[in-house]
């Protein structure tokens, strides 16, 4: 398929994820007008994908992924009910070799994985927003959004992702 409907675009960034022993909530937002449908792009597949298997990993039980669109933007958020980002890291979070993690036989925390996420994400033309959620006290949340009118104007094919079906 080269083309892609969002909602697909959330089943498979967040298919791969499920077999973990965390629950992957699938929350669509609010919806205005006509679902935004894009070229298939391996870099916001991934980006995205890294993104929610790092919700997974810090997650205590859950990670929910919410969607929407409306005539202005797109927008994808992933939060999850770990501990949240370090408060002296938060403004960091993205850069190379940013991480809290030990190193471990996997080969874990390099502190490459949210930068290559950000880095290919943001060519897509998503600005990201890093936080804690808010309520609890507890948790990471990353939002994602694209302005539409980036997979509407043809000059920005290469950087677009979606158009109106």
């Amino acid at each position: 398929l080269s083309r892609l409907p969002l909602t697909s675009l959330v089943e498979e960034v967040t298919a791969p994820h499920r077999d973990f022993g965390i629950s992957i909530k699938l929350r669509p937002g609010e919806r205005i007008g006509p679902e935004p449908v894009g070229q298939r792009n391996p870099g916001v597949i991934y980006g995205l994908g890294n993104l929610v298997e790092n919700a997974v990993d810090f997650a205590r039980k859950s990670v929910t992924v919410r969607w929407s669109w409306d005539e202005a933007t797109v927008t994808f958020s992933i939060v999850d009910d770990g501990p949240g980002f370090p408060a002296e890291i938060i403004d960091r979070i993205g850069e190379p070799y940013m991480s809290t993690r030990q190193g471990n036989e996997t080969g874990g925390g390099l502190g490459l994985g949210l930068f290559i996420a950000k880095t290919l994400l943001e060519r897509s033309g998503a600005v990201l927003d890093f936080r804690n959620s808010s309520g609890l006290g507890e948790g990471a949340m990353v939002q994602i959004s694209w302005p539409r009118g980036v997979f509407l104007n043809p000059e920005i094919t290469s950087a677009s992702m979606f158009d109106t079906a």
